[in-house]
């Protein structure tokens, strides 16, 4: 059993939650104005946890066939027969009960809403078989972290967390642009949507390049209408340069430095917004 949850963690790349549990956290402390209850800080991650893990694992399985045909990414657990799908769908089943347990305790708005979130993060799996819009998709998908955690710490919508939801979402379309452009041949052949195929590689780039302009934007506007301290607008010069880095890493015929581009470059954006906002709150 822990061999096959070790898998399980590994086939949803458990390590790809930086990308969006510093943004849920930004939400609970802007909604809280400085740090919240502890209580809130543990339901937050565990409800992070269980969407997330329920949400990868629902992905793996729909695209258990097509994975299977990808050079790519027939390697993975469901392809090789190292996990049986019976076992992903109570792996699935065990964290969409978690993730209602823990909405619940967090408060009624949060609740309601769960089957919502879940809904859109899950149905992200099957976009890329009818639109190339997939990656907005998922970027949304991510763009619910900082919303879920403000409406966590104060059940109420308000500015600051749907600016932060419009550049989240923004900032996951444009890299996973990047990261599609690698089953493009594949995706072509396979009648799948995404940017790439639809506009090629090289316009490809150049969206994925506005897409992370127009998410400087969003967090820009976020920042401004929580006034958070001038340390926050400056802060947002290093992620500029970090998004600027990722692209000239990306070559229309090189992607020999993707992971580094994906994974390294995007991880430090989360963690570096997080310790931004946190210190330009204007109450610390």
């Amino acid at each position: 059993m822990f061999k096959k949850i070790k898998l399980a963690l590994d086939m949803i790349k458990f390590e790809h939650s930086i990308f969006a549990l510093p943004f849920a956290f930004i939400g609970a402390f802007l909604a809280q104005g400085g740090m919240p209850p502890w209580d809130k800080i543990l339901w937050i991650l565990v409800a992070m946890v269980s969407a997330r893990s329920a949400a990868m694992a629902f992905n793996r399985l729909v695209d258990k066939e097509i994975d299977a045909r990808n050079p790519r990414t027939k390697n993975r657990h469901l392809p090789r027969g190292i996990l049986t799908p019976q076992w992903v769908h109570g792996f699935i089943l065990f964290w969409v009960i978690v993730f209602f347990v823990t909405t619940y305790n967090l408060n009624r708005l949060v609740f309601y809403l769960s089957p919502l979130s879940l809904f859109i993060v899950m149905g992200y799996s099957y976009t890329k078989r009818f639109t190339w819009l997939s990656h907005l998709f998922l970027g949304i998908a991510d763009g619910l972290a900082p919303l879920g955690g403000w409406l966590a710490v104060k059940p109420a919508f308000a500015a600051p967390p749907l600016w932060l939801l419009a550049g989240v979402a923004l900032w996951v379309a444009g890299f996973d642009i990047l990261y599609s452009c690698l089953d493009y041949e594949f995706d072509r052949k396979e009648g799948l949507h995404s940017i790439p195929v639809r506009f090629g590689i090289k316009k490809a780039l150049h969206i994925s390049t506005f897409f992370h302009i127009l998410t400087l934007v969003c967090f820009f506007y976020a920042g401004k209408t929580a006034q958070l301290t001038p340390l926050y607008f400056y802060g947002l010069g290093i992620i500029g340069i970090l998004l600027i880095g990722e692209h000239f890493l990306i070559k229309p015929n090189d992607f020999s430095l993707i992971n580094m581009a994906f994974f390294t470059i995007n991880g430090f954006v989360a963690i570096i917004m997080f310790f931004l906002t946190v210190f330009a709150l204007p109450c610390i």
